[in-house]
């Protein structure tokens, strides 16, 4: 078996493979036009909750009936570039198709199993680097106006029973003794315990990256144009330069789906863009992550900073920024906490990679031999990186996973 292996993308997803396919032997290459952790990558912005709870998927009935009104609404974190529609609709039909509740029950098992044991897979990969460090632990709480909102929802509540999440609730008062400076909005939570988060996600990743490379893995910065498969895969760079491997991994986010169509592989992903507003240096700050239910949030503690980040824009991957998501994240943090001071802040947009099923893709096309496809992690890209990179790993070497991988195929589409 060949021991060298091209890793297509440096986010979270390609720095834990490249890692774990480094510390299984093999001579590894990873390629991205910007170093690991920089603003420019998705894995920069998120919320940094490792959420291991985040089984829904994205497609939901209630969404979608919700979803026009919400388009038209300034004010919803919701967005559409009106442009990008018919680009959208070959992903959009297939999402439509997933809302019924035969395809929901499969989506839920499929994203529970990459999900629920994420507080180890980040440990294992982190412990003894520079990386641990960012991992703080604690509860996450999900705020509430009224109790009704979350009594109302009875599917998420069955759906998380079905895989043993079962929330405590508390009301205004102990929110208070908690939190004095919550604002009044807020009167009802569920709580859940044994929650990890990063106190800086760039940083998390840049730390990762930089264990990789003193313990000797290969990095090239460039941007890969081209993919070809077969007994020996390669690929081209942005300025002609050939490199080819006994295996290639694509890492590469939302930018995965045009090099997989190079390979003649025909998956479904859009960049579901999200925003996030940083409050630098705050005066005070949240005690852990909230979950903001009417804003559609998570606001998380972390270094130097506290973050919001969340909504929902379907633009094209190079479509400018807005400034309409950015203002609504300031509405938020003003509900959230009246007094804190807004003027120091930091603006951000990334680009989730994400599928018409909410499941990323994950293994070997049979088209397309010796290059092992993982992404499409959408809202939780950071918490699954780790997993899918040991899975990647496992594939390489010929092992077979203790999971299904099935319902993760890249030629499911």
């Amino acid at each position: 078996m060949g021991r060298n292996i091209i890793i297509v993308g440096a986010g979270i997803t390609g720095v834990a493979t490249a890692e774990w396919l480094r510390r299984d032997g093999w001579k590894t290459t990873l390629i991205d036009p910007v170093e690991p952790g920089s603003p420019d990558q998705t894995s920069y912005g998120n919320a940094g909750l490792l959420a291991r709870a985040s089984f829904m998927p994205v497609a939901s009935a209630s969404l979608v009936r919700k979803a026009p009104a919400m388009i038209l609404d300034p004010g919803s974190p919701l967005y559409m570039r009106w442009s990008y529609l018919p680009r959208l609709l070959p992903w959009l039909i297939p999402f439509f198709r997933n809302l019924a509740r035969d395809r929901w029950v499969p989506i839920t098992e499929g994203l529970a199993q990459v999900t629920y044991d994420c507080n180890d897979q980040h440990m294992a990969l982190a412990k003894g680097t520079g990386a641990e460090r960012h991992i703080q632990r604690g509860e996450c709480v999900t705020l509430y106006r009224r109790e009704e909102e979350y009594l109302s929802d009875r599917l998420s509540i069955e759906t998380r029973r079905k895989f043993g999440i079962e929330p405590r609730s508390i009301d205004r008062s102990e929110l208070r003794e908690r939190d004095p400076n919550l604002g009044p909005a807020y009167s009802f939570a569920t709580v859940l315990d044994d929650y990890n988060w990063l106190t800086s996600p760039g940083d998390y990743v840049a730390a990762l990256f930089a264990h990789y490379r003193a313990q000797g893995g290969s990095f090239v910065k460039g941007k890969v144009v081209d993919l070809t498969p077969g007994a020996t895969p390669s690929l081209t760079l942005d300025g002609g330069q050939s490199l080819s491997a006994d295996k290639i991994a694509l890492t590469a986010g939302v930018w995965s789906g045009p090099l997989a169509k190079k390979l003649g592989v025909k998956v479904r992903l859009t960049a579901e863009r999200g925003y996030h507003l940083a409050i630098r240096n705050p005066a005070f700050t949240a005690p852990h992550p909230y979950m903001v239910t009417d804003a559609k949030i998570v606001v998380t503690p972390m270094e130097n900073e506290l973050r919001g980040a969340g909504m929902v824009e379907f633009a094209g991957i190079d479509d400018p920024a807005r400034d309409e998501p950015v203002a609504l994240l300031r509405k938020a943090f003003a509900r959230l906490y009246p007094a804190l001071d807004l003027v120091e802040t930091e603006s951000w947009m990334g680009r989730r990679p994400t599928t018409p099923d909410s499941l990323p893709i994950l293994g070997e096309a049979s088209s397309a031999p010796n290059v092992l496809h993982a992404y499409g992690g959408q809202h939780v890209g950071l918490t699954i990186g780790p997993k899918l990179g040991r899975l990647v790993a496992d594939l390489a070497a010929g092992r077979t996973p203790n999971m299904d991988l099935a319902p993760y195929a890249p030629d499911r589409f």
